[in-house]
């Protein structure tokens, strides 16, 4: 003959409820992970544009088609379709060499509060016909 304990093998109440509790506190966190990783991705995406988009200005001014144009006076302008939500700035600054400028190019987006920015700086040759 078989007792009661050897009968009951199920699980108890109390059990299932705190195994329930584990599962939701996990999936809650699980949740709140993927929201924030979302974000993340975003901010990554718009520092990536940015830093092609500075290298592309940079690009420009090393190859000399802003500079010739528009000398050394600094710029400012905003990106054109589809990257509404950029705009950049590009100055210049006398070095200790002559022949030489420091040239500074800076994507920025977003709210300027937030100081979201990417910032390049090289140094051209000036005057070298090209």
């Amino acid at each position: 003959m078989l007792s009661i304990r050897q009968c009951n093998k199920g699980f108890s109440l109390l059990e299932v409820m705190i195994a329930l509790a584990i599962v939701a506190i996990a999936m809650v966190s699980l949740l709140g992970l993927s929201n924030r990783s979302i974000l993340v991705q975003g901010k990554i995406q718009k520092l990536t544009r940015a830093t092609l988009l500075a290298q592309q200005l940079m690009s420009e001014q090393e190859a000399g088609t802003r500079t010739t144009q528009l000398g050394w006076e600094p710029q400012e302008e905003e990106f054109g379709e589809p990257f509404d939500d950029f705009r950049w700035q590009i100055s210049y600054q006398d070095t200790l060499i002559s022949q030489v400028k420091q040239v500074t190019v800076v994507v920025l987006w977003g709210d300027t509060d937030k100081n979201e920015q990417v910032q390049l700086v090289s140094f051209l040759p000036v005057g070298v016909a090209k």
